[in-house]
């Protein structure tokens, strides 16, 4: 599961840095910068999700 979180967290890095580099160049295909935002929006509720299952519950 760690190692499931460290690759998704990457992707969401490489996703972030792609769209950035994408919006910085005046890139016109609005499309791909969706596809890439929705993507990136995706990772962080799966990054989320293993998170929530990696850390337990500590009721004070």
């Amino acid at each position: 599961m760690r190692r499931r979180l460290a690759l998704l967290r990457t992707e969401h890095r490489d996703l972030d840095a792609a769209i950035y580099a994408l919006t910085e160049a005046g890139s016109q295909d609005q499309l791909q910068i969706a596809r890439l935002k929705k993507r990136k929006l995706l990772l962080k509720d799966q990054i989320a999700a293993i998170e929530d299952h990696l850390t337990p519950d500590i009721i004070a």
